[in-house]
Protein backbone atom coordinates (compact mmCIF):
# COMPACT_ATOMS: atom_id res chain seq x y z
CA UNK A 1 0.00 0.00 0.00
CA UNK A 2 1.02 3.56 -0.58
CA UNK A 3 1.06 6.35 0.50
CA UNK A 4 -2.07 7.66 -1.81
CA UNK A 5 -4.08 4.60 -1.16
CA UNK A 6 -4.09 6.49 2.77
CA UNK A 7 -4.48 9.87 2.79
CA UNK A 8 -7.00 9.44 0.02
CA UNK A 9 -7.42 12.75 -1.95
CA UNK A 10 -4.19 14.45 -1.01
CA UNK A 11 -1.61 15.71 -3.18
CA UNK A 12 1.47 13.50 -2.40
CA UNK A 13 4.23 14.15 -5.06
CA UNK A 14 5.36 10.99 -7.15
CA UNK A 15 8.85 10.46 -5.07
CA UNK A 16 6.72 11.07 -1.89
CA UNK A 17 5.02 8.76 -2.59
CA UNK A 18 6.44 5.57 -0.91
CA UNK A 19 5.27 1.90 0.22
CA UNK A 20 3.60 1.81 3.48
CA UNK A 21 4.91 -1.52 5.98
CA UNK A 22 3.42 0.47 9.00
CA UNK A 23 1.14 2.29 11.20
CA UNK A 24 2.67 3.81 15.01
CA UNK A 25 2.23 6.60 17.42
CA UNK A 26 5.46 5.50 19.36
CA UNK A 27 8.48 6.89 17.51
CA UNK A 28 10.44 4.08 19.17
CA UNK A 29 8.45 1.41 17.35
CA UNK A 30 8.99 3.09 13.78
CA UNK A 31 10.69 0.89 11.06
CA UNK A 32 11.55 1.82 7.75
CA UNK A 33 8.30 2.43 5.56
CA UNK A 34 6.44 3.51 8.43
CA UNK A 35 4.18 6.20 9.16
CA UNK A 36 4.80 8.06 12.20
CA UNK A 37 1.58 9.82 13.88
CA UNK A 38 3.05 12.42 16.25
CA UNK A 39 0.05 13.11 18.87
CA UNK A 40 -0.07 15.64 21.74
CA UNK A 41 -0.14 13.81 24.94
CA UNK A 42 -0.91 13.91 28.39
CA UNK A 43 2.70 13.46 29.38
CA UNK A 44 4.69 14.03 25.63
CA UNK A 45 4.16 15.92 22.41
CA UNK A 46 4.70 13.29 19.63
CA UNK A 47 6.00 16.52 17.34
CA UNK A 48 8.89 16.19 19.38
CA UNK A 49 10.17 12.65 18.33
CA UNK A 50 9.83 13.49 14.59
CA UNK A 51 13.18 13.84 14.15
CA UNK A 52 13.62 10.29 15.74
CA UNK A 53 10.86 9.18 13.52
CA UNK A 54 12.41 10.12 10.35
CA UNK A 55 15.77 8.98 11.53
CA UNK A 56 14.35 5.49 12.22
CA UNK A 57 12.95 5.39 8.38
CA UNK A 58 9.61 6.97 8.50
CA UNK A 59 8.46 7.62 5.35
CA UNK A 60 5.38 10.23 6.03
CA UNK A 61 4.48 12.05 9.19
CA UNK A 62 0.71 12.43 10.92
CA UNK A 63 0.67 16.14 12.40
CA UNK A 64 -1.22 19.02 13.70
CA UNK A 65 -1.27 22.27 12.10
CA UNK A 66 1.13 23.75 14.90
CA UNK A 67 4.27 22.29 13.77
CA UNK A 68 5.99 23.91 10.65
CA UNK A 69 7.19 20.92 8.28
CA UNK A 70 9.50 23.44 6.16
CA UNK A 71 12.12 21.13 7.31
CA UNK A 72 10.89 17.96 7.11
CA UNK A 73 12.83 15.60 4.32
CA UNK A 74 9.48 13.60 4.07
CA UNK A 75 5.78 14.05 3.28
CA UNK A 76 3.81 15.77 5.97
CA UNK A 77 -0.15 15.13 6.50
CA UNK A 78 -1.51 17.90 8.47
CA UNK A 79 -4.56 17.75 10.05
CA UNK A 80 -6.95 19.86 12.60
CA UNK A 81 -7.31 16.07 14.73
CA UNK A 82 -4.86 13.94 13.79
CA UNK A 83 -6.00 11.74 16.43
CA UNK A 84 -9.03 10.67 13.46
CA UNK A 85 -6.41 10.70 10.85
CA UNK A 86 -4.90 8.14 12.45
CA UNK A 87 -8.01 6.21 13.43
CA UNK A 88 -9.00 6.78 9.13
CA UNK A 89 -5.55 5.17 7.79
CA UNK A 90 -5.40 2.77 10.35
CA UNK A 91 -8.72 1.32 9.01
CA UNK A 92 -7.40 1.66 5.44
CA UNK A 93 -4.05 -0.09 6.29
CA UNK A 94 -6.01 -2.89 7.74
CA UNK A 95 -8.53 -3.68 5.23
CA UNK A 96 -11.74 -5.81 6.64
CA UNK A 97 -13.24 -6.14 9.73
CA UNK A 98 -16.45 -8.57 11.29
CA UNK A 99 -19.55 -7.58 9.44
CA UNK A 100 -21.49 -7.14 12.67
CA UNK A 101 -19.48 -4.52 15.33
CA UNK A 102 -21.02 -3.56 18.46
CA UNK A 103 -19.53 -1.19 21.07
CA UNK A 104 -20.66 -0.46 24.58
CA UNK A 105 -19.50 2.31 27.08
CA UNK A 106 -20.71 3.58 30.52
CA UNK A 107 -18.61 3.68 34.20
CA UNK A 108 -19.46 0.06 35.23
CA UNK A 109 -21.04 -2.96 33.41
CA UNK A 110 -19.02 -3.00 30.06
CA UNK A 111 -17.13 -5.87 31.02
CA UNK A 112 -20.22 -8.18 31.68
CA UNK A 113 -22.48 -6.70 28.78
CA UNK A 114 -20.10 -7.63 26.16
CA UNK A 115 -19.17 -10.56 27.70
CA UNK A 116 -23.12 -11.56 27.93
CA UNK A 117 -23.18 -10.65 24.34
CA UNK A 118 -20.54 -12.92 23.05
CA UNK A 119 -22.48 -15.61 24.87
CA UNK A 120 -25.54 -15.14 23.47
CA UNK A 121 -23.76 -15.23 19.95
CA UNK A 122 -21.54 -18.05 20.38
CA UNK A 123 -25.34 -19.95 21.60
CA UNK A 124 -27.33 -18.51 18.62
CA UNK A 125 -24.38 -20.64 16.36
CA UNK A 126 -22.29 -17.64 15.54
CA UNK A 127 -19.28 -16.86 15.18
CA UNK A 128 -18.55 -14.12 17.68
CA UNK A 129 -15.48 -12.37 19.98
CA UNK A 130 -15.13 -9.56 22.50
CA UNK A 131 -12.62 -7.03 22.85
CA UNK A 132 -12.02 -5.07 26.03
CA UNK A 133 -10.82 -5.72 29.40
CA UNK A 134 -10.87 -9.46 29.47
CA UNK A 135 -8.69 -9.15 26.33
CA UNK A 136 -9.52 -10.57 22.79
CA UNK A 137 -12.11 -13.64 23.87
CA UNK A 138 -13.28 -15.45 20.59
CA UNK A 139 -14.98 -18.36 20.45
CA UNK A 140 -12.10 -20.29 20.27
CA UNK A 141 -8.94 -18.43 21.63
CA UNK A 142 -8.30 -15.58 24.46
CA UNK A 143 -5.28 -13.17 24.66
CA UNK A 144 -4.55 -10.53 26.86
CA UNK A 145 -4.72 -6.84 26.25
CA UNK A 146 -2.76 -3.51 27.89
CA UNK A 147 -6.20 -1.40 27.65
CA UNK A 148 -9.90 -1.75 27.28
CA UNK A 149 -9.88 0.12 24.69
CA UNK A 150 -6.68 -0.13 22.43
CA UNK A 151 -5.19 2.32 20.06
CA UNK A 152 -6.38 2.43 16.56
CA UNK A 153 -3.87 1.20 14.50
CA UNK A 154 -4.01 -2.33 16.88
CA UNK A 155 -7.69 -2.06 17.14
CA UNK A 156 -7.79 -2.41 13.50
CA UNK A 157 -4.90 -5.23 13.27
CA UNK A 158 -7.46 -7.05 15.63
CA UNK A 159 -10.31 -6.50 13.48
CA UNK A 160 -8.45 -7.44 10.59
CA UNK A 161 -7.34 -10.61 12.11
CA UNK A 162 -10.79 -11.85 13.16
CA UNK A 163 -11.81 -11.45 9.69
CA UNK A 164 -9.13 -14.04 9.06
CA UNK A 165 -10.51 -16.48 11.53
CA UNK A 166 -14.35 -15.97 10.58
CA UNK A 167 -15.21 -13.82 13.38
CA UNK A 168 -18.46 -12.34 11.66
CA UNK A 169 -19.84 -10.63 15.00
CA UNK A 170 -17.70 -8.47 17.30
CA UNK A 171 -18.22 -6.76 20.32
CA UNK A 172 -15.57 -3.53 21.91
CA UNK A 173 -15.61 -1.93 25.43
CA UNK A 174 -15.46 1.65 24.45
CA UNK A 175 -13.50 3.19 26.83
CA UNK A 176 -14.08 6.81 27.81
CA UNK A 177 -10.06 7.85 26.70
CA UNK A 178 -10.32 5.78 23.59
CA UNK A 179 -14.17 7.76 22.82
CA UNK A 180 -11.84 11.34 23.64
CA UNK A 181 -9.05 9.96 21.39
CA UNK A 182 -10.89 9.03 18.92
CA UNK A 183 -9.66 5.31 18.90
CA UNK A 184 -13.53 4.23 17.48
CA UNK A 185 -13.74 6.78 15.29
CA UNK A 186 -13.41 4.72 12.00
CA UNK A 187 -15.07 1.34 13.24
CA UNK A 188 -18.27 0.60 11.50
CA UNK A 189 -20.46 0.38 14.72
CA UNK A 190 -23.85 -0.64 14.01
CA UNK A 191 -24.99 -0.80 17.69
CA UNK A 192 -23.81 1.32 20.46
CA UNK A 193 -24.84 0.31 24.04
CA UNK A 194 -25.00 2.49 27.55
CA UNK A 195 -24.52 1.36 31.03
CA UNK A 196 -24.49 3.83 33.32
CA UNK A 197 -22.49 6.99 34.54
CA UNK A 198 -20.88 7.75 37.60
CA UNK A 199 -17.54 9.27 38.61
CA UNK A 200 -14.43 7.70 37.45
CA UNK A 201 -10.76 9.28 35.43
CA UNK A 202 -11.54 12.37 36.62
CA UNK A 203 -7.70 12.64 36.83
CA UNK A 204 -7.83 12.19 33.04
CA UNK A 205 -11.22 14.54 32.33
CA UNK A 206 -11.02 16.75 35.22
CA UNK A 207 -14.62 17.57 35.28
CA UNK A 208 -17.76 15.12 35.39
CA UNK A 209 -19.02 17.47 32.34
CA UNK A 210 -15.96 16.19 29.99
CA UNK A 211 -16.91 12.72 31.05
CA UNK A 212 -20.06 12.58 29.92
CA UNK A 213 -19.28 14.45 26.83
CA UNK A 214 -16.44 11.76 26.41
CA UNK A 215 -18.54 8.74 26.72
CA UNK A 216 -21.38 10.83 24.20
CA UNK A 217 -19.11 10.64 21.68
CA UNK A 218 -20.10 6.86 21.05
CA UNK A 219 -23.76 8.01 20.35
CA UNK A 220 -22.80 11.17 18.89
CA UNK A 221 -19.86 10.18 16.28
CA UNK A 222 -19.08 6.87 16.56
CA UNK A 223 -22.23 4.29 15.39
CA UNK A 224 -23.55 4.47 12.04
CA UNK A 225 -25.82 6.98 10.73
CA UNK A 226 -28.55 4.01 10.33
CA UNK A 227 -27.11 2.57 13.59
CA UNK A 228 -28.97 1.34 16.91
CA UNK A 229 -28.74 2.58 20.47
CA UNK A 230 -29.30 0.46 23.44
CA UNK A 231 -29.72 3.09 26.26
CA UNK A 232 -30.00 2.64 30.21
CA UNK A 233 -33.87 4.60 31.07
CA UNK A 234 -32.68 4.74 35.05
CA UNK A 235 -29.76 6.82 34.49
CA UNK A 236 -29.55 10.24 35.32
CA UNK A 237 -28.18 10.97 31.78
CA UNK A 238 -30.71 9.30 29.87
CA UNK A 239 -32.01 12.41 28.25
CA UNK A 240 -28.65 13.54 27.10
CA UNK A 241 -28.07 10.12 25.58
CA UNK A 242 -31.29 10.23 24.25
CA UNK A 243 -30.64 13.18 22.79
CA UNK A 244 -27.63 12.92 21.24
CA UNK A 245 -29.60 9.76 19.09
CA UNK A 246 -32.78 11.42 18.19
CA UNK A 247 -31.03 14.63 16.78
CA UNK A 248 -28.49 11.96 14.43
CA UNK A 249 -31.68 10.22 13.85
CA UNK A 250 -31.14 6.80 15.59
CA UNK A 251 -33.20 3.93 16.35
CA UNK A 252 -33.54 4.43 20.22
CA UNK A 253 -34.02 0.98 22.56
CA UNK A 254 -34.57 1.79 25.99
CA UNK A 255 -34.00 -0.99 28.87
CA UNK A 256 -34.47 -0.63 32.97
CA UNK A 257 -36.97 -0.20 34.88
CA UNK A 258 -38.10 2.86 33.42
CA UNK A 259 -37.04 0.99 29.85
CA UNK A 260 -40.18 1.18 27.22
CA UNK A 261 -38.33 -1.53 24.97
CA UNK A 262 -36.50 -3.97 27.46
CA UNK A 263 -38.36 -3.54 30.96
CA UNK A 264 -37.70 -4.90 33.85
CA UNK A 265 -40.65 -6.05 36.20
CA UNK A 266 -39.08 -7.99 38.69
CA UNK A 267 -36.05 -9.80 40.43
CA UNK A 268 -36.20 -12.53 43.01
CA UNK A 269 -32.82 -13.36 44.33
CA UNK A 270 -32.53 -17.10 45.15
CA UNK A 271 -29.28 -19.69 46.43
CA UNK A 272 -28.60 -20.35 42.80
CA UNK A 273 -28.54 -16.75 41.39
CA UNK A 274 -32.23 -14.34 40.27
CA UNK A 275 -35.53 -15.47 38.68
CA UNK A 276 -36.10 -12.03 37.04
CA UNK A 277 -39.18 -11.42 35.02
CA UNK A 278 -38.83 -8.94 32.20
CA UNK A 279 -40.96 -7.30 29.06
CA UNK A 280 -38.83 -7.23 25.75
CA UNK A 281 -40.76 -5.32 23.05
CA UNK A 282 -44.00 -5.56 24.93
CA UNK A 283 -43.96 -9.67 25.47
CA UNK A 284 -43.47 -10.90 28.62
CA UNK A 285 -40.15 -13.55 30.07
CA UNK A 286 -39.58 -15.25 33.17
CA UNK A 287 -35.75 -15.70 32.42
CA UNK A 288 -33.40 -17.60 35.78
CA UNK A 289 -29.72 -16.35 35.44
CA UNK A 290 -26.78 -17.92 37.96
CA UNK A 291 -25.49 -14.14 38.62
CA UNK A 292 -25.71 -12.62 42.21
CA UNK A 293 -26.66 -8.73 41.78
CA UNK A 294 -29.88 -6.97 40.08
CA UNK A 295 -27.21 -4.50 37.87
CA UNK A 296 -26.01 -7.85 36.33
CA UNK A 297 -29.96 -8.28 35.37
CA UNK A 298 -29.71 -4.65 33.93
CA UNK A 299 -26.55 -5.97 31.94
CA UNK A 300 -28.06 -8.64 30.35
CA UNK A 301 -31.27 -6.00 29.48
CA UNK A 302 -28.48 -4.23 28.16
CA UNK A 303 -27.15 -7.45 26.21
CA UNK A 304 -30.33 -8.07 25.08
CA UNK A 305 -31.52 -4.98 23.47
CA UNK A 306 -27.75 -4.59 21.41
CA UNK A 307 -28.17 -8.27 20.13
CA UNK A 308 -31.60 -7.85 18.93
CA UNK A 309 -30.54 -3.92 17.72
CA UNK A 310 -28.02 -6.10 15.52
CA UNK A 311 -30.78 -8.20 13.58
CA UNK A 312 -30.96 -11.20 16.18
CA UNK A 313 -35.09 -13.11 16.60
CA UNK A 314 -36.02 -11.77 20.17
CA UNK A 315 -37.73 -15.30 21.21
CA UNK A 316 -34.22 -16.82 20.09
CA UNK A 317 -32.32 -14.51 22.41
CA UNK A 318 -34.36 -15.29 25.22
CA UNK A 319 -33.60 -18.87 24.52
CA UNK A 320 -29.89 -18.56 24.41
CA UNK A 321 -29.80 -16.97 28.01
CA UNK A 322 -29.45 -20.33 28.78
CA UNK A 323 -25.66 -20.66 28.08
CA UNK A 324 -25.41 -17.82 30.55
CA UNK A 325 -22.29 -17.34 32.55
CA UNK A 326 -20.48 -15.20 35.45
CA UNK A 327 -18.21 -12.72 34.20
CA UNK A 328 -14.50 -13.63 35.72
CA UNK A 329 -13.92 -11.00 38.51
CA UNK A 330 -17.39 -9.54 38.55
CA UNK A 331 -19.41 -10.43 41.80
CA UNK A 332 -17.65 -14.16 41.04
CA UNK A 333 -17.94 -16.54 43.87
CA UNK A 334 -14.54 -18.40 44.52
CA UNK A 335 -14.84 -20.69 47.51
CA UNK A 336 -17.40 -21.51 50.30
CA UNK A 337 -15.41 -21.59 53.40
CA UNK A 338 -16.01 -23.83 56.26
CA UNK A 339 -16.48 -21.59 58.84
CA UNK A 340 -20.11 -21.52 56.85
CA UNK A 341 -18.72 -17.90 54.72
CA UNK A 342 -18.23 -17.63 51.20
CA UNK A 343 -16.06 -14.94 49.26
CA UNK A 344 -16.69 -12.93 46.44
CA UNK A 345 -14.28 -11.14 44.13
CA UNK A 346 -15.37 -8.05 42.17
CA UNK A 347 -13.72 -5.50 40.13
CA UNK A 348 -15.20 -2.39 41.66
CA UNK A 349 -13.27 0.56 41.80
CA UNK A 350 -15.13 3.17 41.71
CA UNK A 351 -17.86 4.76 44.07
CA UNK A 352 -20.53 3.43 42.36
CA UNK A 353 -19.34 0.27 41.67
CA UNK A 354 -18.70 -0.42 45.34
CA UNK A 355 -22.11 0.86 46.59
CA UNK A 356 -23.58 -1.19 43.99
CA UNK A 357 -21.58 -4.60 44.95
CA UNK A 358 -22.16 -4.29 48.72
CA UNK A 359 -26.03 -3.54 47.78
CA UNK A 360 -26.24 -6.71 46.07
CA UNK A 361 -24.65 -9.09 48.51
CA UNK A 362 -26.49 -7.42 51.26
CA UNK A 363 -29.70 -9.91 50.45
CA UNK A 364 -27.47 -13.07 50.70
CA UNK A 365 -26.45 -12.82 53.65
CA UNK A 366 -28.17 -12.29 57.34
CA UNK A 367 -25.13 -11.46 59.18
CA UNK A 368 -21.98 -9.65 58.35
CA UNK A 369 -20.33 -8.57 55.19
CA UNK A 370 -16.30 -8.14 55.12
CA UNK A 371 -14.87 -6.11 52.13
CA UNK A 372 -11.72 -5.74 51.69
CA UNK A 373 -10.90 -2.55 49.52
CA UNK A 374 -8.46 -0.08 48.48
CA UNK A 375 -7.47 2.77 45.73
CA UNK A 376 -4.79 3.42 42.89
CA UNK A 377 -2.41 5.44 42.92
CA UNK A 378 -1.84 8.05 40.00
CA UNK A 379 -5.39 8.26 39.37
CA UNK A 380 -8.45 10.35 40.95
CA UNK A 381 -7.78 11.30 44.43
CA UNK A 382 -10.76 12.75 45.14
CA UNK A 383 -12.73 9.36 45.00
CA UNK A 384 -11.17 7.88 47.73
CA UNK A 385 -12.71 9.00 51.09
CA UNK A 386 -15.98 8.57 49.06
CA UNK A 387 -15.01 5.20 48.74
CA UNK A 388 -13.83 4.42 52.31
CA UNK A 389 -16.88 5.98 53.44
CA UNK A 390 -19.45 3.83 51.28
CA UNK A 391 -17.19 0.92 52.36
CA UNK A 392 -18.47 1.93 55.65
CA UNK A 393 -21.50 2.17 55.33
CA UNK A 394 -22.60 -0.57 54.09
CA UNK A 395 -20.05 -3.11 55.13
CA UNK A 396 -19.97 -4.40 58.82
CA UNK A 397 -16.07 -4.71 58.51
CA UNK A 398 -13.94 -3.20 56.72
CA UNK A 399 -10.31 -3.79 55.86
CA UNK A 400 -8.28 -1.29 53.95
CA UNK A 401 -5.52 -2.39 51.75
CA UNK A 402 -3.32 -1.55 48.92
CA UNK A 403 -4.51 -1.44 45.24
CA UNK A 404 -2.23 -0.83 42.70
CA UNK A 405 -0.69 2.68 44.47
CA UNK A 406 1.74 2.74 41.13
CA UNK A 407 4.16 5.81 41.86
CA UNK A 408 2.60 7.14 45.24
CA UNK A 409 3.24 6.51 48.70
CA UNK A 410 0.84 3.37 49.34
CA UNK A 411 0.39 4.58 53.00
CA UNK A 412 -0.70 7.86 51.95
CA UNK A 413 -3.43 6.58 49.39
CA UNK A 414 -4.75 4.39 52.47
CA UNK A 415 -5.12 7.22 55.00
CA UNK A 416 -7.28 8.85 52.42
CA UNK A 417 -9.62 5.64 52.18
CA UNK A 418 -9.82 5.86 55.67
CA UNK A 419 -10.68 9.64 56.33
CA UNK A 420 -14.14 7.80 55.19
CA UNK A 421 -13.86 4.75 57.39
CA UNK A 422 -12.19 5.47 60.77
CA UNK A 423 -13.15 2.33 62.22
CA UNK A 424 -11.62 0.25 59.62
CA UNK A 425 -8.60 -1.96 60.07
CA UNK A 426 -5.63 -1.24 57.73
CA UNK A 427 -3.40 -3.73 56.61
CA UNK A 428 -1.06 -2.55 53.41
CA UNK A 429 -0.68 -6.03 52.27
CA UNK A 430 -3.32 -7.21 50.09
CA UNK A 431 -2.26 -10.63 50.70
CA UNK A 432 -2.54 -10.28 54.86
CA UNK A 433 -5.82 -8.07 54.29
CA UNK A 434 -7.82 -10.78 52.39
CA UNK A 435 -6.27 -13.58 54.92
CA UNK A 436 -7.57 -11.40 57.88
CA UNK A 437 -11.23 -11.07 56.13
CA UNK A 438 -11.49 -14.73 55.88
CA UNK A 439 -10.18 -16.23 58.95
CA UNK A 440 -12.52 -12.96 60.90
CA UNK A 441 -15.42 -14.86 58.66
CA UNK A 442 -18.26 -16.75 60.58
CA UNK A 443 -20.81 -18.83 59.23
CA UNK A 444 -23.56 -16.98 57.04
CA UNK A 445 -20.96 -13.92 56.47
CA UNK A 446 -19.72 -12.93 52.95
CA UNK A 447 -16.43 -11.70 52.27
CA UNK A 448 -15.76 -9.23 49.39
CA UNK A 449 -12.35 -8.54 47.99
CA UNK A 450 -13.03 -5.41 45.79
CA UNK A 451 -11.12 -3.98 43.32
CA UNK A 452 -8.90 -5.87 41.19
CA UNK A 453 -11.72 -8.43 39.72
CA UNK A 454 -9.90 -10.58 37.14
CA UNK A 455 -6.74 -8.53 37.45
CA UNK A 456 -3.14 -10.32 37.50
CA UNK A 457 -0.98 -7.96 39.09
CA UNK A 458 -0.32 -5.52 41.84
CA UNK A 459 1.52 -2.76 40.20
CA UNK A 460 4.09 -0.92 42.69
CA UNK A 461 5.81 1.53 41.54
CA UNK A 462 6.51 1.58 38.02
CA UNK A 463 6.71 -2.56 37.98
CA UNK A 464 3.84 -5.35 37.92
CA UNK A 465 4.06 -7.84 41.03
CA UNK A 466 2.48 -11.12 39.78
CA UNK A 467 -1.14 -10.60 42.08
CA UNK A 468 -5.00 -12.33 41.40
CA UNK A 469 -6.90 -11.73 43.81
CA UNK A 470 -9.16 -15.04 43.00
CA UNK A 471 -5.50 -17.01 43.27
CA UNK A 472 -5.13 -15.78 46.04
CA UNK A 473 -8.70 -16.72 47.80
CA UNK A 474 -7.48 -20.09 46.58
CA UNK A 475 -4.58 -20.82 48.11
CA UNK A 476 -5.35 -19.33 51.35
CA UNK A 477 -8.42 -21.27 52.22
CA UNK A 478 -6.38 -24.58 50.95
CA UNK A 479 -3.11 -23.84 52.69
CA UNK A 480 -5.40 -22.23 55.86
CA UNK A 481 -7.93 -25.97 55.41
CA UNK A 482 -10.62 -23.41 55.35
CA UNK A 483 -12.50 -25.01 51.58
CA UNK A 484 -15.85 -26.51 52.78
Amino acid sequence: MRLTDLFIGATIRQLENKQVEGLTADSREVKPGFVFAALSGVVADGASYIKDAIENGAVAIVTDTSYDPIDCPIYCYQSENPRLTLATIASRFYDGAPEHILAVTGTNGKTSVAHFIRLIWQSLGLNSASLGTLGIISNENASPLSYTTPDPVLLHKILSDMVSSGVTHAVIEASSHGLDQYRLDAVKVSVAGFTNLSRDHLDYHSTFDAYLNAKLGLVRRVVEPDGCVVLNADSDVFAEFKKAATDRGLQVLSYGYAGSDIKLKSVVSHHAGQKATISVMGRDYVIELPLVGEFQVLNILCAIGMVIGSGADISRVIKALDAIENVPGRLEKIVNLTSGASVYVDFAHTPDALETVLNSLRPHTSTNIHVVVGCGGDRDKGKRSIMGAIAGRLADKVYVTDDNPRTEDAATIRSQVLEGCPAAIEIGDRRDAIQAAMRAAKAGDIVLVAGKGHESGQIVGTKVIPFNDNAVVKEIAVKEEMCA
